[in-house]
């Protein structure tokens, strides 16, 4: 299969259930979106890989990065204009799970943490600077997402699982700051 089709060359494209639609459509907005996110999660994972204790984030983000996929085919599959065939393959974290598995992921984080007292900038390091990028990401594509939840042409879980992750992101870069001893740049009011 060859990576170029052609298909795209007069500004359309086409979402899983067929449809085809303009590129700068808001469906495609958000799944750029997320696309940027992913990328943005492996940079992060490469700048953390030559470090034992970021393994298990590593996992973590990695996971992240295939869900992000499955949102992708959430996203690309409007709710009320797809089959149920199509429906029931790209249903996305219809019990909550996977939000609560976040959740517990930033509970266990924040035990390592100094309690946060204060704004603090992007910051502490390479691996910790990146995760924060990709938070501020993670954020975009939570905007660019919630008018198709509200429109109902992606699955709620959909935001709820974006909203949590940048929570994550959050958490994930302080905790990667604070395994390296890289101070965090504290936010102070200029003059």
């Amino acid at each position: 299969m060859k990576i170029y089709t052609k298909t795209g060359d007069k500004g359309t494209s086409s979402l899983y259930n067929g449809q085809r639609r303009n590129k700068d459509d808001e469906i495609f907005e958000a799944l750029g979106t997320t696309d940027e996110l992913s990328s943005n999660i492996g940079l992060a994972m490469e700048f953390l890989e030559d470090h034992e204790w970021s393994l298990p984030l590593i996992e973590k983000l990695e996971k992240i990065q295939c869900l992000l996929q499955d949102i992708g085919s959430n996203i690309a599959t409007p709710r009320e204009q797809s089959n149920q065939v199509k429906l029931a393959r790209t249903e996305f974290d219809k019990t909550g799970e996977l939000a609560l598995e976040i959740e517990h992921w930033i509970d266990a984080f924040d035990l390592d943490l100094p309690k946060l007292t204060q704004f603090i900038l992007p910051s502490g390091g390479k691996a910790s600077a990146s995760l924060h990028v990709a938070r501020s990401v993670c954020r975009r594509a939570e905007r660019r997402v919630q008018p198709l939840v509200r429109d109902h042409l992606c699955d709620d879980a959909v935001g709820v699982y974006l909203n949590r992750l940048s929570d994550f992101l959050f958490t994930a870069g302080r905790w990667a700051a604070h395994k390296q001893s890289k101070p965090e740049k504290i936010y102070k009011k200029v003059p």
